[in-house]
């Protein structure tokens, strides 16, 4: 998990949403790594976890992604747990939940899905206070107030021009 959340400083770093993936197989070999790249790549399918499971398949050449773990440091969304079962990747260790769009347990369950053919092993918690501190200061920086925005709300309520 430390190595997920290496990947989440360096998505923070180019202005992306902290959240880091690693794939380890189980004799300790990093297969791939994935970082949150959404806002640099304008992707909305750059989610750390499809880039880890890419990277890994692509180490592995097979999109098989077999006796391995992903770690990753927020709960997989539906699209990333989807990719997780087509994966076939037989577990999963996520640091903090995600209430709003986890879908490892948290709003759905796709990993757990029995109507699925494939379902892998989840651990959540794993670091999830240090997981969920990254996720909270990064969105209340986001939130803070910038100098030149306050000057234009001093001038107008709702923030419209000054009219002529």
């Amino acid at each position: 998990m430390r190595l997920a959340i290496a990947e989440a400083l360096e998505a923070e770093r180019h202005g992306d949403v902290p959240i880091g993936a690693v794939v380890v197989a189980h004799d300790g070999t990093v297969l791939g790594r994935g970082r949150n790249e959404r806002e640099r790549d304008e992707d909305p399918t750059a989610h750390a976890e499809i880039l880890a499971l890419r990277r890994a398949a692509a180490a592995l050449g097979s999109w098989r992604v077999l006796d391995a773990t992903l770690y990753v440091t927020l709960e997989p969304c539906s699209m990333c747990a989807g990719a997780i079962v087509l994966s076939r990747i037989p577990r999963v260790v996520f640091g903090c939940t995600d209430p709003k769009a986890g879908a490892c347990g948290s709003v759905l369950d796709i990993t757990a899905e029995p109507r699925l053919n494939h379902r892998p092993d989840v651990e959540g918690g794993v670091l999830g206070d240090e997981c969920s501190a990254l996720l909270r200061s990064f969105f209340a920086a986001r939130r803070r107030p910038r100098p030149e925005r306050a000057a234009m709300d001093a001038r107008d309520p709702r923030g419209d021009p000054p009219r002529r």
